[in-house]
Parts: structure tokens; sequence; C-alpha cells
């Protein structure tokens, strides 16, 4: 469209860890895109969902939840937040009902600081009440006071709207950024890889999903059929019994869970062969953490 009516932007999506972002983007884009668990961390790349329309493209960016880094994995999660308060036309700062304020003071200054117009999104609304809800809102209206404040529940799908058509209406003239049948930024493999990933992290306890990182080796698709060959990287030989469990069972069972999800995900029968190997010490290796496509 050349006639200028077209308007595009970037919409960024920061907040702290576990406060419904993945969910929030998901209800917005409205396909499966972002990994979606109840452990903090999940999402540990930017993951950018587009929705197109006659005359709007949104390109929307889902982050890591804002941590303080303990090992070179979450000082690389933590530069995808930082840089989306750079790059964004409309930045998303999602918190929830029982968030704390001063989680992250210094990311929130930083916030204060920018152009982008900031809408303060207050996630989970459906698991408070209109009192406790009005409070939220005074206090967040002193922390943020140029700050738009939207009360949403991602889950519920409650309000979702409002603040979809808000975006909309802040998107500045532009052209679109991206073709206007794309979905999202991020090759298939790349959703293989998250979806073995999300399985993991809802099959197995403590340490164990954090320790993990899923590559794609062969993807091959044919007119009926993807063949998908994964490994699964952990850190030590313990884990990788874990893993695979009693004569193969658990691994067994994540890859039966993931393949249904691939399926779904690219409407097509899927065959997938999942290994597991032993990469020690990976998340503090410059090397390895490139290879997993992270910035370091």
């Amino acid at each position: 469209m050349d006639d200028g009516s077209h308007r595009s932007g970037f919409v960024n999506i920061v907040g702290n860890p576990n406060v419904g972002k993945s969910t929030l983007m998901n209800a917005l884009v409205g396909e499966r895109i972002s990994i979606i668990t109840s452990k903090a961390q999940t999402t540990r790349h930017r993951i950018m969902g587009i929705v197109n329309g006659d005359d709007f493209q949104i390109v929307y960016s889902d982050t890591p939840g804002v941590l303080k880094p303990h090992y070179r994995l979450q000082e690389s999660m933590l530069e995808y937040s930082r840089s989306a308060l750079v790059d964004a036309d409309i930045l998303l700062y999602v918190t929830d009902v029982i968030d704390s304020f001063d989680k992250n003071e210094d990311f929130l200054e930083t916030v204060k600081t920018l152009n982008a117009h900031t809408i303060l999104v207050i996630n989970k609304i459906d698991l408070t009440d209109q009192e406790t809800l009005e409070s939220l809102v005074a206090q967040w209206r002193e922390i943020l006071p140029s700050a738009e404040i939207i009360p949403v529940s991602a889950t519920e799908k409650f309000n979702v709207d409002t603040l979809f058509n808000r975006i909309k209406s802040l998107l500045p003239p532009s052209p679109p950024f991206f073709e206007k049948d794309a979905l999202t930024d991020k090759p298939a493999r790349f959703f293989v890889t998250e979806i073995i990933r999300e399985k993991i992290l809802t099959n197995y306890d403590k340490e164990i999903p954090y320790s993990v990182e899923v590559a794609v080796e062969q993807f091959s698709e044919d007119a009926k059929l993807i063949r998908i060959n994964a490994v699964i990287y952990v850190e030590r030989d313990s884990q990788k019994g874990i893993i695979i469990g009693h004569r193969g069972s658990s691994l067994k069972h994540v890859g039966t869970e993931a393949r249904l999800d691939i399926e779904a995900f690219f409407q097509k029968k899927v065959f997938l062969e999942l290994y597991v190997k032993v990469e020690k010490d990976w998340r503090n290796k410059d090397r390895k953490l490139k290879g997993f496509g992270y910035q370091v």
C-alpha cells in the first residue's frame, strides 16, 4: 500500500519472569508462538509474532523475563530484554496482581526514560478483586506516571481486544516490515526446539529443564511427512540418565508429547527421533551459546 495509510510498528513485551508475557503475546497474535509453562525463565530468546491486517502490521516481540544474571546464558537473556527497550515503537511492560514493585528497579528506571509509548499491562486480573486492582493501578501510576495502564487477563482473553485496538491506534505510518503472510521471523526448526523444550519443562523437576538445550540436526519435509532428528543437550551424565529414564520411558513420553504438538503446529504428520548428549557446562561457554543462537 503506497498511499501512506498503512501503519506498522514494533511492539515489545517486557517484564519480570512468570507474569504471563508469553500467554499475552499468544493471545494478541492468535497463534501458539511462545513457549508457555508455569516455570520461570521459559522464554530464552526474543520471539517475534506478526499480525497483519489490510492496512496495518504489528510485529510483537516476546522477551525473557528480566532477572539478575548468574551465568552466561542469563546474561544473554537479559541482553534480549534490554535490546527490546531500544527498538520499540510501543513498549508493553507486563506485570500481574502478585508481582512485586521493587523487583529490578534499575530496569524500571530505564523504562521511564524511553521515547516509546509505554503501556503498563496488569495481567491475571481474574485472580483478584476490584478494590485490590484499583489500589494496584494507583501504585503503578506513581511508579510509571507516563505509562498508560490497561488491566487484562490473558488466559481468560479478558480486555485483550481493548489492548489490541489501542496498540493498533498507536502504530506509526509505515509500510510493512515483513511479507504480509508472515507469522513470525523464526525458522520452522526454532519452533520444534521450543516445543521439545516445553515438554522437558513440564515433565522434569528441579534444575533439569534449566540445564537443557535442544538442537534440531535434521528437518526434512515432503508432501505428507516431516522427518526431524533432534538432540537434547544436558550438562552432566546424571542428567542424561534422568532425561532418558528407565529403559528409555521418560524420553519416549517426551517424544510422543512433542510429536503431537509439532504435528498440530505444522498440520502435518511428523516422524521425530530424539537423542541425548552431554555437553559439560554449556551455559557458560560462549561458543556453545552462539551455536544455540544466543547473543554473546
